[in-house]
């Protein structure tokens, strides 16, 4: 296939242009496309992206105000291979962006040679990766999708009471502080409390408070909505792959 046009999308000025001089020096068609935190986010960033036709784009996944790259890999694998260049290091993550659609994930710590020698592979229709390490990757993400999944339907058991409990707790306030705040006994909240700890599944305070903060938990109306749980977005099962 043509592998000739390539993107860098990158929220760091100096690694995109630096990494545009080497791309034309091999040879490439490079353009470089940094994202601005007030005009490059979402569909104007991928349409930023895409003006260029891009065989490849070479997607940062952290992209500082503008945005999370994971969720444009879904919309630019459909007409472009997104090879995914981060300073990234967790294998779940790794593994999610991986299952959004992108061809292979290399670190910003690899030398040069390494990205030279993903594109010609690209171009010369070979694996971008190998099957192995893919898979260990893509399974790391079911298995914590799975167990995220798992720990969002315990909070969805809690009252409205235990809610607040639970955010007292993690506002650092003790049993006996939530009890004269909220104008009810000791016993009572110390009755709350082992609820929560039974409906989370937890042993002690400090893991609930820990299992809260991991889940991205928010308390009723801590936000100003009802949406109390924040929800991880949803993301395609993985693509076959050569």
């Amino acid at each position: 296939m043509s592998v000739k046009r390539v993107a860098v999308v990158d929220d760091h000025v100096l690694f995109a242009e630096a990494m545009v001089v080497a791309l034309v020096h091999r040879g490439y068609d490079a353009r470089c496309v940094v994202p601005d935190a007030d005009a490059t986010t979402g569909a104007s960033l991928i349409s930023q992206v895409l003006a260029g036709n891009p065989d490849v784009v070479l997607l940062d996944l952290d992209l500082g105000q503008a945005g999370d790259g994971l969720d444009l890999i879904v919309r630019l694998s459909t007409r472009s291979l997104v090879v995914v260049v981060t300073g990234n290091s967790d294998p779940v993550r790794i593994g999610a962006a991986l299952a959004a659609g992108a061809v292979t994930v290399l670190s910003k710590s690899f030398p040069l040679e390494q990205i030279l020698d993903t594109l010609t592979r690209l171009r010369d229709g070979l694996p971008a990766m190998a099957k192995e390490e893919r898979e260990r990757l893509l399974a790391r993400w079911r298995h914590h999708r799975q167990f995220d999944r798992e720990v969002k339907s315990r909070f969805a058991l809690l009252t409205t009471r235990e809610a607040e409990v639970l955010a007292e707790l993690m506002a650092g306030r003790q049993v006996s502080e939530i009890a004269r705040r909220s104008f009810v006994s000791e016993s009572t909240v110390r009755t709350q409390v082992k609820s929560v700890l039974s409906k989370l599944q937890v042993n002690s305070q400090l893991t609930a408070v820990g299992l809260a903060y991991r889940a991205h938990w928010r308390a009723p109306g801590s936000d100003g909505s009802e949406d109390w749980m924040l929800q991880a977005p949803e993301l395609p099962r993985p693509r076959a792959t050569a």
